[in-house]
């Protein structure tokens, strides 16, 4: 991670960027590609690597074939996951030996995915790093915590995610191999992985990406004002849905809030493009009583500001939907006057 630091700390002369930057390249060729060689064997990184770019002619459409190939091609391995987990919980305390030992496993890693197509965020971001530096692209593993709806995290919460940064065009780039490639369903019979390709964690925007990852190196987010670790664990749930359509939810800052009855309550969104204002609502749950409202919605070219009041007291989950889709969750204490 040396180099990606000394990297990241020249952001003011480098700049990072997101997916919009690429707006004039279409990725058909890049994925028709990786489609094309679906199922090839990891016994030959060189060759798989030679295959999935010598015919592309920039290096973001060479990335995003490899990208894409890992995404299509390996299996989330939920019982590796558990196995990291726990021994990144018992050498937490100690940075230096967590260090090492993530540098050493790495590569074992890397041997069960050879052999089963198999891994975990590890695995899956050792593999884009490998294929990337094979293509000439410079790309790094970032390790840090992964924020989810049902992953409850505190100031003891141990680093449990790993991802990428990878540098186009002189600019540095998130993304998230893992979370793009589906989704790991826990039943009676044990975690079963759904293979579900997800496209908005490709070059996403840092301001967002930083919702629900949040590195250990802090220069690694890619952001010049980045969150702290508390702020990160304190602020609203964001979904993925919420990459899909680029908006972010800016304030309030923290999850938890509260407000007397009849005091208005604001909630501002940053939007990639223009919404509008009618296909904005809340969703109130108290109880067993679910209800969508209209708020009050001000626009400023892309920024919104949403004001509510609450008429009555009570405890409430406030999911913001866009486009009729939940894009974050807030917990609201509405007191009596």
């Amino acid at each position: 991670m040396k180099s990606l630091t000394i990297l990241v700390f020249l952001i003011g002369m480098i700049g990072y960027g997101q997916r919009s930057d690429f707006d004039a390249i279409t990725f058909t060729k890049a994925d028709s590609i990786a489609l094309k060689y679906k199922g090839a064997s990891l016994k030959n990184l060189p060759v798989l690597t030679y295959n999935l770019t010598h015919t592309l002619d920039t290096d973001v459409e060479k990335f995003r074939s490899i990208y894409t190939w890992v995404c299509t091609n390996i299996e989330n391995d939920y019982s590796s996951f558990q196995k990291t987990v726990r021994k990144r919980k018992k050498l937490f305390k100690n940075k230096e030996e967590l260090s090492a030992w993530n540098d050493s496993f790495t590569p074992k890693v890397f041997e069960n995915l050879l052999k089963y197509k198999k891994t975990a965020c590890t695995g899956y971001a050792y593999l884009v790093r490998e294929l990337a530096h094979l293509a000439g692209i410079k790309c790094e593993i970032v390790n840090g915590y992964g924020r989810t709806p049902t992953l409850v995290l505190n100031e003891n919460s141990i680093p449990n995610h790993s991802w990428n940064a990878v540098e186009l065009n002189g600019k540095w780039y998130l993304c998230d191999p893992t979370w793009s490639a589906g989704r790991i369903i826990l039943e009676n019979e044990g975690p079963r992985f759904i293979s579900d390709y997800f496209d908005s964690y490709f070059l996403a925007d840092p301001q967002l990406f930083v919702k629900n990852h949040y590195p250990l190196e802090i220069a690694s987010s890619l952001l010049l004002e980045p969150p702290t670790l508390n702020q990160f664990i304190e602020g609203p749930v964001v979904y993925k849905e919420a990459f899909s359509i680029g908006v972010t939810p800016s304030r309030p800052k923290q999850m938890h809030l509260e407000v007397t009855k009849n005091e208005p309550l604001t909630f501002d969104l940053n939007a990639a493009s223009k919404i509008s204002k009618n296909n904005i609502q809340l969703m109130l749950s108290s109880g067993l009583s679910t209800k969508e409202v209209r708020p009050n919605v001000l626009q400023n070219k892309q920024e919104y500001q949403l004001r509510y009041t609450f008429e009555k007291p009570g405890r409430y989950d406030v999911h913001i939907k866009v486009n009729d889709i939940i894009i974050a969750t807030y917990t609201v204490k509405v007191k009596r006057n």
